[in-house]
C-alpha cells in the first residue's frame, strides 16, 4: 500500500475555546442587550427580530447571539445559523403576506451598531417607482446603470 502524502492533514487550527466564544457579549450593546420580548424567533446561535425602524412591512433583523461586528468573523455554525433563520423567516412573512414579491437580504452597510446583523426586507411589486438598480439605490449615482 502506497501512502499519499497529498492527503495529509496540515490544518493546525485550536477550535477548542469556539464553543465560549458563542456566549461573548458586549456591554451597552444593543443587540447584545436586547429584551427577550423583541425576540421573534431563536436557533442555538443566532434570532430574530423585527426592524425597530421599518423600511417596509415585517423588516426583520437576523443577529448572531455571538458578539461580532464583521460577517467574516463568525465561525460557520453561525452563518449556517443566520442562512437557516433567513430562510425560516422568509417562508413565515410569505405564508403571513402574500403582497410580498421579493427581499433584500444584505449584511448591514453604513454600520452604526458594530454587532453584525442582516436585513429581511419585503419587496413589494410597486413599492418603489424604478426598482432596477435594486441595493445600488443607496448611493443614487450608482443605482442607473
Amino acid at each position: 500500500m502506497t501512502c499519499n502524502t497529498n492527503k495529509r492533514d496540515t490544518d493546525d487550527t485550536d477550535f477548542r475555546n469556539v464553543l465560549d466564544s458563542y456566549n461573548d457579549r458586549e456591554a451597552n450593546c444593543i443587540f447584545c442587550e436586547l429584551s427577550a420580548s423583541r425576540i421573534i424567533a431563536e436557533n442555538e446561535l443566532c434570532i430574530a427580530i423585527k426592524d425597530a425602524f421599518l423600511v417596509t412591512e415585517h423588516h426583520t433583523l437576523v443577529i448572531p447571539k455571538q458578539h461580532v461586528a464583521d460577517y467574516f468573523d463568525l465561525h460557520q455554525p453561525e452563518r449556517n445559523a443566520i442562512k437557516a433563520m433567513l430562510h425560516d423567516q422568509r417562508g413565515k412573512i410569505l405564508e403571513e403576506d402574500p403582497t410580498v414579491t421579493g427581499f433584500n437580504a444584505d449584511a448591514s452597510a453604513g454600520q452604526t451598531v458594530f454587532h453584525i446583523h442582516v436585513h429581511l426586507i419585503p419587496r413589494r411589486e410597486g413599492d418603489v417607482v424604478d426598482p432596477r438598480g435594486g441595493v445600488r439605490g443607496v448611493i443614487p449615482s450608482k443605482q442607473k446603470y
